[in-house]
């Protein structure tokens, strides 16, 4: 047996999944990811909805590895091509709620975790894939990360400023 050093430690520590380095458009039913995701938080006057947020790609992140999950997306365009005869990417966004609305109530727990993920690729941090151009905290005028604030700051007299740049380089 070989011994274990700090070293051997280290370099399997970079060794990554194959399915974690697959591209976001590289998952099966991508697409209906990305529209499924739309019609959870669809564009308004408000603002993007979470297909020009990227969220799809956060979401492809997530479950590359989990094929329970990919697998299910695939009940989304069964159920399209049953209703509609149609693929669920191209029918319109009234019958695509209706899917979707079905769907909810007949596989309430992956709808759950679609919705929940939908909600995190919009909101989290960029470096994670999803919330692209910060469209997300915008929306929600969350102004980003802060090492400090000023004093005038924390009065709360106007909005604070929106420092666009993620966590991960907010040093």
């Amino acid at each position: 047996m070989k011994k274990l050093t700090r070293r051997t430690v280290i370099a399997s520590a970079t060794l990554v999944p194959v399915a974690a380095i697959r591209s976001a458009a590289q998952i099966p039913h991508f697409a209906i990811l990305e529209a499924a995701a739309d019609r959870i938080l669809p564009p308004d006057d408000l603002g993007p909805g979470a297909k020009q947020a990227g969220a799809a790609n956060y979401i492809a992140t997530v479950v590359a590895a989990d094929q329970p999950f990919l697998n299910n997306l695939s009940l989304i365009d069964d159920e399209s091509q049953k209703r509609f005869h149609k693929s669920f990417v191209d029918l319109a966004p009234a019958d695509q709620d209706s899917v979707l609305t079905h769907i909810e109530s007949t596989a309430r727990p992956f709808f759950a975790r679609l919705r929940q993920l939908t909600l995190e690729g919009m909101f989290a941090d960029p470096s994670y894939g999803g919330n692209r151009q910060f469209a997300g905290w915008d929306l929600i005028r969350y102004p980003g990360p802060r090492l400090a604030v000023s004093p005038e700051e924390q009065k709360l007299r106007d909005p604070i400023k929106p420092v666009r740049r993620s966590a991960n380089n907010a040093h």
